[in-house]
């Protein structure tokens, strides 16, 4: 996550795994949604990037990059398991 310290980092991930979690319906435990949310940034961004976007460097805009991503993610997790 761009221009967010590690514990900034840690808890926007966390709460955009969580909000993708939910969103998505998947059940994932703190870790994961932890995890979801910070890859999930990262995927965000990079998406945003092929378009000609960028995200701020604020939590409010990483947060949905995060959300954003973290919902591709357990979307292509769920496709790749055949559900």
């Amino acid at each position: 996550m761009q221009g967010l310290g590690l514990i900034a980092a840690i808890f926007v991930g966390g709460l955009a795994g969580w909000a993708a979690s939910m969103f998505m319906q998947a059940r994932t435990g703190i870790l994961t949604n932890v995890v979801l949310g910070i890859v999930g940034a990262i995927v965000g961004n990079f998406i945003l990037g092929l378009v000609g976007a960028t995200t701020s460097p604020t939590w409010i805009s990483q947060g949905f990059a995060g959300f954003m991503g973290a919902c591709i993610l357990i979307a292509v997790i769920r496709f790749l398991r055949g559900r």
